[in-house]
C-alpha cells in the first residue's frame, strides 16, 4: 500500500507540472508578406515592427544567419517556425507572450536579462522594405587564403565539461580531426580564413563555426549545446543524429553513445550505459544476469573495461543485473567491438573506454535520482576558477524490484531423497549449490540481507591553458547474504533437526587514477597517467547439519566451501599525439603494469584445496600512424610490443584499419589485428553445485598465454534520413583455457589440489555478419539490428569442437523512438536464439570392494543442448520537468520490462531422485514495472 501511494503521488506531482509549464501558444494571427534579403536579426525586428509581437535575442548569436525568401501573408508563428528550423534555432513563448530565440532551454534565462536592458520600442526600429528583386547580402570581408594551422578545444555550454572524440571538420573539403580525451583538436592546412567548421558530437546538436581573420590567430573555444527535446512545435533537422547512440562511418567497428539521453531507453531499475549496447549489432542482448558486454562471440572478461584511465574488472551489481558505473558521473563512453587501435591491449574481444565527467565549472548543481530500485545523488561544484570537484553515490534499497530480482537468483528447490540414503542433489544454479532434502523437508529462508553502491569522486585542477591535473576514484560493492535453514524429515534420524547454509558473497572493484594532461603545443600532446585498481570475491557457501541417529546420538556433519579471489593491478602509462602534417597523426605511448592475483578454495574453513599466489609484470610501448592517402583513403598501421614476465617471452602485435569513401554516401572499411590476453576470468564448470568463475595470471605451464586474430570488413551508406551499416567479422582464437575438474573426479581429498591440474587448453573461432538500419533524425528515430553469428570451441578433452557459452546464432533487435515535445516513448524489442548447455542424462550408483555405495552422473556432451528461443518487449514513457523560463529541473520515467510475461529460461536446476534426474527451469525476470524520479537543483 505503501508503494501504491508513493506512485500516485509522483504521478499527480508530475501532471500538476506538466499543467504548469506547457508551452504556450502563440497567440498573435498578423500575418507578413513580400520578398525580404536581409540578415536574420533584421528579419525579427520586422516581424516585430509588423505584427507587434516582441521578439528578443542575441545578435552574436544569430549574426551568421541570412533570410532571401518570399512570403505571401505568412502567419507569424509559421515564419518563426520556418526560420528557426532553416537556422537550428528554437523559440519560447513567455507568459507575456515575449518570444525568445534560442538554441538550448538554458538561453531562455539569459536572454530574458537582455530583454530588460534593451527593450525594444517600435518606433526605433530600421524599417525593411520588401524588395522585387534579390540583392546581394551584406558585403563580405576580403578572403585571405592558407593554408592555415588551427587549434581549440570543444565544451559544453552548459558546465565547461571538455567533449572527448568531437568530429571537427572543415566544410566541403576532405580535412577533419576528432578531439582527444581532453577535447582538443588541431586542423593544419585549412585553405581560409572564411572556412565553415562542422562539429558534431553524440548527443549534442551540431554546431556551425566560422572562420575569421580574427580568431584563427587564438585558440577557437567552441561550445555545443545538449541536444534536448524539442520545447516548441519546431523540429530540428541537422546532417548528423542528436540521438543517444552513434555509428561513425570513419571508424570501423566503432558505437558511441551519450548517457545524458539514456533515460529515454526502456530499463530494469535505472538507465545503464553497459546495457544500452547490447542493443546493437554485435553485442549480445539475451544475457538479462550480465551487464558485462559478450561482444562478437566473446566473453566479458575479454573485454578491456576503462573507466578515466584504470581497469574495472567487476562491471555488475547484483548478479549482473545492473551495470557498476553510475550515469550521472559519466561524460562519455565508446565501445570498439574489434581490430581497435594500439593504444590498447590485453584483451582479445573488445575495448569498453567510459570518460568520468569533470565537474561543472560555472556554477554548483546537485541533482538526484529516486526509483524502485536505487538513490542516486549526485554534486558537481567549481571550487575556484581553476579546480572543480565531482561526487556521485549510489545506494540500493530492497524494495520490491530488488527482492523480486534476488529471489530470481536464489530460487531452491526440495528434491526427494535418492535410494542410496544420500541427500537428493541440487545442480545448475550459477554460483552455487541448490536443492536440498526430500520427504517433507520444511525450508525456512531468512529475510535476505542485501544491497550494492557505488562511489564516484573527480578532483580537476587546470593552473592554465596547457596543463590539467585530474584525480578520479571509482568503488563498488555488493554484499548478499542468502542464508536460510531447512527442517529435517523424522525418517532422516530419531530425533529433530535442520541444516544451518550459510551463503554470503561479497564483491566489488577499487579503481583510482591520477593523470596529468600537457598541451606541448599546438601539434604536441601527452596524457600521463598512474593508476591502482583491485577485484575481490569472497563467497561464504558451507552448511551445517545437525541431527540425532538411531542411538540418540547428536550428530554434526559441516560441508561446503569457502572462496576467495583477489586481482591487484598498478599501472603506469604515457600516451603521446603528435600532429605531423594535415594529412598524418602519430599516436605513440609506453605502459607496464604489476598485476597480483590470489585465488583459495578452502572445504570447511579447515583444509585448503586450492591456494595459488601469483604476480606478474608486463610492460612495453606502441606506435601508430593516421594518415590520409588522398581524398578518399584513410589508413591507420599500428604496432603494439609487449613484455611478460612470467613466460619471459615479447609479444608482437600488428594492427591496421582502412577506411575509402566511395561516395559522399557509401564508405568502405576493414581493419585487421593481433590481440593477446595476460589475464583471464575463467569459469569454474561444476555441474553438481553451479559452475562458478574467478581470475587467473597466465603462466609458462598449464596457462597459456592466449590470443586472437581478427578479420573485419565492412560498408556503409548514409542518406539524409538514414544510415545503413554492414560488417562480417572472422576471430581465430589460440591458447583458450577451461577448467573442470568432472574429468579427473572432482576434489581430491587429504592434501592441498594443484589448481594447475583440471586447466584445459583449446582454440576456438568466432564469425559473424552484423546489420544496421538506421533513421537518425525527425520525431521519430530508432534502428533495426540483426546479428547472424557463430562461436565454436574445441578442446581435446571434451571431444573436439562444441559451441561456445556464449553461441547466439541469430538475434534480432527492434529499437523505436518517438519524440513529441517534452514527451519521449520507447520501445524495444530482442530476439535470440537459445544458448547451449550441459546437462546430466542419468545416474547410477556402484558398490566399491567393501560395500560402499557411490552415485555417478552421466552428462550430456559438452554444449550439446539448446535453450529455448529468447525474446521479451520493452517499453518505457519519460517527461521532461522544466521550469516556466525552460530550464530542465529534471524528468519523470515509467518503464515496463518483459512487457507480455514471456516466461525466458534463466538456467536449468536439476535434482537426483532416485538415480532418476529431474530437471526444472528457472526463468528471468517476468512483467516487471518500474518508475523513476529525477531532479536536479542548481
Amino acid at each position: 500500500m505503501g508503494n501504491r501511494k508513493f506512485l500516485w503521488i509522483i504521478l499527480v506531482f508530475a501532471l500538476c507540472f506538466s499543467k504548469a509549464n506547457a508551452q504556450r501558444p502563440l497567440d498573435s494571427k498578423a500575418t507578413i508578406s513580400g520578398f525580404y534579403t536581409c540578415s536574420l536579426s533584421r528579419m525579427l525586428d520586422q516581424i516585430t515592427l509588423q505584427s507587434g509581437v516582441r521578439i528578443v535575442y542575441d545578435l552574436q548569436m544569430i549574426s551568421e544567419y541570412n533570410v532571401v525568401d518570399h512570403y505571401d501573408n505568412e502567419n507569424v508563428k509559421d515564419l518563426l517556425d520556418g526560420l528557426c528550423k532553416q537556422n537550428r534555432l528554437r523559440y519560447w513563448i513567455d507568459a507575456d507572450q515575449t518570444v525568445y530565440i534560442i538554441r538550448t532551454s538554458e538561453d531562455v534565462s539569459r536572454l530574458k536579462k537582455i530583454g530588460r536592458e534593451q527593450r525594444l520600442e517600435k518606433e526605433n526600429i530600421p524599417a525593411v522594405r520588401p524588395l522585387a528583386y534579390t540583392q546581394q547580402l551584406e558585403t563580405k570581408a576580403v578572403k585571405k587564403t592558407g593554408p592555415f594551422n588551427i587549434s581549440g578545444k570543444i565544451l559544453d555550454n552548459a558546465n565547461g565539461e571538455s567533449l572527448p572524440a568531437t568530429i571537427v571538420k572543415v566544410r566541403n573539403t576532405n580535412i577533419s580531426t576528432k578531439t582527444n580525451t581532453d577535447g582538443y583538436f588541431t586542423l593544419l592546412n585549412v585553405p581560409s580564413d572564411t572556412c565553415i567548421l562542422d562539429v558534431h558530437y553524440v548527443g549534442y546538436q551540431p554546431e556551425v563555426f566560422f572562420l575569421n581573420q580574427n580568431n584563427i590567430k587564438e585558440e577557437l573555444v567552441i561550445k555545443l549545446f545538449v541536444a534536448v527535446r524539442a520545447l516548441n512545435e519546431v523540429t530540428i533537422n541537422d546532417k548528423k543524429s542528436d540521438g543517444l547512440m552513434s555509428t561513425d562511418k570513419r571508424r570501423i567497428s566503432v558505437l558511441q553513445i551519450s548517457p545524458a539521453k539514456l533515460d529515454e531507453l526502456p530499463n530494469i531499475g535505472e538507465k545503464d550505459i553497459l546495457r544500452s549496447f547490447q542493443l546493437m549489432p554485435g553485442v549480445s542482448g539475451s544475457n538479462e544476469s550480465s551487464s558485462g558486454a559478450y561482444v562478437r562471440g566473446g566473453t566479458p572478461d575479454q573485454n578491456l573495461v576503462l573507466f578515466d584511465g584504470f581497469t574495472v574488472y567487476q562491471v555488475d551489481h547484483l548478479y549482473g543485473f545492473f551495470s557498476a558505473f553510475n550515469s550521472n558521473a559519466v561524460k562519455d563512453v565508446t565501445l570498439y567491438k574489434g581490430g581497435f587501435s594500439a593504444k590498447f591491449g590485453g584483451r582479445l574481444s573488445s575495448v569498453t573506454d567510459i570518460v568520468g565527467k569533470e565537474g561543472n565549472i560555472k556554477e554548483a548543481n546537485i541533482s538526484a535520482d529516486l526509483s524502485l530500485m536505487s538513490a542516486n545523488v549526485f554534486l558537481e561544484s567549481p571550487l575556484n576558477d581553476k579546480s572543480s570537484l565531482l561526487l556521485a553515490f549510489r545506494h540500493s534499497y530492497q524494495g520490491p524490484l530488488y527482492n523480486k530480482i534476488f529471489n530470481k537468483f536464489n530460487a531452491s528447490s526440495v528434491a526427494s531423497t535418492g535410494t542410496s540414503g544420500v541427500p537428493g542433489q541440487g545442480m545448475g544454479r550459477p554460483g552455487g549449490g541448490g536443492g536440498g532434502f526430500g520427504g517433507g523437508a520444511e525450508v525456512t529462508v531468512s529475510t535476505p540481507f542485501s544491497y550494492f553502491y557505488d562511489l564516484n569522486a573527480k578532483y580537476t585542477y587546470t593552473p592554465d591553458d596547457k596543463n590539467k591535473f585530474s584525480w578520479s576514484i571509482y568503488q563498488g560493492n555488493d554484499n548478499l547474504d542468502n542464508t536460510r535453514s531447512i527442517s529435517l524429515p523424522s525418517g532422516i534420524g530419531a530425533g529433530a533437526g535442520g541444516i544451518g547454509m550459510t551463503d554470503k558473497t561479497t564483491y566489488g572493484n577499487l579503481g583510482s587514477s591520477l593523470k596529468w594532461s600537457k598541451r606541448w603545443s599546438p601539434k604536441l600532446y601527452s596524457n600521463t597517467l598512474v593508476s591502482y585498481s583491485r577485484y575481490h570475491s569472497d563467497r561464504d557457501n558451507t552448511s551445517t547439519v545437525n541431527f540425532s541417529d538411531t542411538a540418540g546420538v547428536s550428530q554434526e556433519i559441516k560441508t561446503g566451501t569457502l572462496e576467495k579471489n583477489s586481482l591487484e593491478d598498478f599501472s603506469l602509462k604515457s600516451d603521446w599525439e603528435y600532429q605531423a602534417t594535415g594529412k598524418l597523426k602519430l599516436n605513440y605511448g609506453i605502459f607496464a603494469s604489476n598485476q597480483h592475483v590470489y585465488y583459495e578454495n578452502s572445504q570447511n574453513d579447515t583444509s585448503k584445496l586450492i591456494d595459488q599466489n601469483t604476480k606478474a609484470i608486463t610492460s612495453g610501448a606502441y606506435a601508430e600512424l593516421e594518415s590520409d592517402l588522398g581524398d578518399h583513403l584513410q589508413v591507420k598501421a599500428g604496432w603494439r610490443g609487449t613484455y611478460y614476465d612470467q613466460t619471459r617471452k615479447f609479444y608482437s602485435e600488428p594492427r591496421f584499419s582502412a577506411t575509402y569513401t566511395l561516395t559522399d554516401r557509401i564508405t568502405l572499411k576493414a581493419s585487421t589485428g593481433k590481440f593477446y590476453q595476460f589475464a583471464n576470468r575463467v569459469i569454474r564448470e561444476d555441474v553438481l553445485s553451479g559452475s562458478r568463475d574467478f581470475w587467473v595470471l597466465s603462466n609458462h605451464t598449464a596457462i597459456p598465454v592466449s590470443s586472437s586474430l581478427h578479420y573485419i570488413a565492412g560498408a556503409s551508406y548514409e542518406a539524409k534520413n538514414y544510415l545503413i551499416d554492414i560488417e562480417a567479422y572472422y576471430k581465430k582464437l589460440d591458447n583458450l583455457s577451461e577448467y573442470a575438474q568432472r574429468m579427473t573426479g572432482g576434489n581430491r581429498r587429504g592434501g592441498l589440489q594443484n589448481l594447475e591440474e583440471h586447466f584445459y587448453t583449446g582454440s576456438g573461432y568466432s564469425k559473424g555478419l552484423e546489420v544496421l538500419l538506421q533513421k537518425t533524425r525527425g520525431k521519430y528515430t530508432g534502428w533495426i539490428s540483426y546479428t547472424l553469428a557463430e562461436a565454436i570451441n574445441n578442446f581435446d578433452v571434451y571431444g573436439g569442437e562444441f559451441a561456445a557459452n556464449q553461441d547466439t546464432r541469430h538475434e534480432l533487435k527492434l529499437v523505436n523512438l518517438y519524440h513529441l515535445g517534452r514527451w519521449a516513448f520507447s520501445a524495444t524489442w530482442t530476439f535470440a536464439t537459445g544458448k547451449p548447455y550441459t546437462a546430466p542424462l542419468t545416474s547410477y550408483t556402484v558398490d566399491d570392494f567393501t560395500g560402499q555405495s557411490h552415485s555417478y552422473l552421466t552428462i550430456s556432451d559438452k554444449n550439446a543442448l539448446r535453450m529455448a528461443p529468447y525474446h521479451r518487449m520493452d517499453v518505457a514513457i519519460t517527461y521532461d520537468l522544466l521550469k516556466v523560463d525552460s530550464r530542465k529541473t529534471g524528468s519523470i520515467g515509467f518503464s515496463l520490462f518483459n512487457v507480455y510475461n514471456r516466461s525466458n529460461i534463466w538456467y536449468k536446476q536439476y535434482t537426483i531422485v532416485n538415480n532418476q534426474v529431474i530437471t526444472s527451469n528457472v526463468n528471468y525476470l517476468g512483467l516487471t514495472p518500474n518508475i523513476t524520479l529525477s531532479l536536479r537543483w542548481k
